[in-house]
């Protein structure tokens, strides 16, 4: 009797611990503790650097005016000139010969004028004694103002003959630097086409394209920095800020422009500038979440959000502009909620 009692309690153990590893085995793991990030109202300032340019106030691109070949260059890239002096040369020997024909044709003209007016003396001396009708008075009239009107014509013919020929000769229309001559001798000009850069050095700015949310505030207290000077001279405060009308319509982008003290050693048109803008309080109620915390699933944008028993739920938003590592939200959740900074994880525990 006994032994058959032992026998039933040792089944019953064994049965006992044949179903303990099932019923681990069967119970859900522990869900894992996502990484959450706030919600955050935007409280700090918000500032920024642009990438910009150094540009001369004052530049030209020098044209051809009339066609022809160069046949002489009397600068190069980096010489300074003075206004007036002689840049470049292009070949004028049709230009003045057909201003020579021009001059003969006006000494004709001025030779014709002279025999019809001393004609039309005569002819009113003539009247005067009755010996001559009023018909004849007045065709001697007629040829004289005739003769008068052509030369006057063949006159300014040939003032426009050698004003085309001095074209040829292409000057510096002010004091500045030779940037860059694109041409070389033999190449055949033609009206419009670039023969030289020349810009003025004493007056110089760096422009930036600035987004137009970026500039609603106050530009006071914006800076330069030029990276390619020394350390002690690569901050400069303007004394003003130009912030062009007109807005990018592709863009969205403002001009700023910002002037540069003269005499600047080392800035030259064309290098690398930074323009920074002052710090503006951001504006009240913009929340922003960590850039890692977005996803996006073909048209829709959202997050994750957490609630307090570790669930995830996605949930649709609409997202501003980015700010380093973090993305401003425009609606979509409320600032103190809760958000999955791995999407993935939350996703996989939904």
């Amino acid at each position: 009797m006994l032994s058959s009692r032992v026998l039933v309690a040792w089944s019953v153990a064994v049965l006992s611990a044949s179903s303990l590893p099932a019923q681990a085995a069967d119970a859900p793991a522990p869900a894992p503790v996502l990484a959450t990030a706030p919600v955050q109202a935007a409280a700090a300032s918000v500032s920024g650097g642009y990438d910009g340019v150094v540009e001369a106030v004052r530049q030209t691109i020098v044209a051809a005016q009339v066609a022809g070949a160069v046949t002489a260059i009397e600068v190069k890239a980096g010489d300074s000139v003075k206004a007036g002096q002689l840049l470049a040369r292009i070949d004028a020997r049709v230009a003045e010969q057909t201003a020579s024909a021009s001059d003969a044709q006006l000494l004709s003209a001025q030779a014709l004028l002279d025999v019809a007016r001393k004609d039309y003396e005569r002819q009113q001396q003539l009247f005067q004694q009755k010996f001559i009708s009023q018909a004849a008075l007045d065709q001697a009239e007629s040829q004289f103002k005739a003769s008068q009107a052509q030369a006057a014509a063949l006159r300014a013919q040939a003032g426009a003959t050698r004003s085309q020929s001095g074209l040829h000769v292409v000057r510096a229309p002010y004091a500045g630097i030779v940037a860059e001559v694109p041409v070389a001798l033999g190449d055949m000009a033609l009206p419009g086409k670039p023969l030289l850069t020349l810009y003025e050095p004493g007056a110089l700015r760096a422009t930036a394209s600035v987004p137009q949310s970026a500039v609603s505030g106050s530009l006071q207290g914006a800076k330069v920095e030029l990276p390619g000077l020394p350390a002690e001279r690569r901050w400069i405060m303007p004394e003003q800020v130009q912030l062009l009308p007109t807005v990018d319509a592709g863009t969205h982008t403002v001009q700023l422009r910002l002037p540069l003290p003269n005499g600047l050693a080392g800035v030259a048109p064309g290098m690398f500038a930074r323009v920074w803008l002052p710090a503006a309080p951001a504006a009240a109620g913009h929340l922003h979440v960590p850039a890692s915390a977005v996803v996006r699933r073909g048209e829709m944008t959202g997050v994750y959000v957490v609630d307090a028993k570790g669930g995830a739920s996605l949930r649709q938003v609409r997202i501003g502009r980015a700010e380093g590592a973090s993305v401003e939200i425009l609606a979509g959740v409320s600032a103190g909620e809760r958000v999955a900074l791995d999407p993935q994880a939350a996703a996989r525990t939904r």
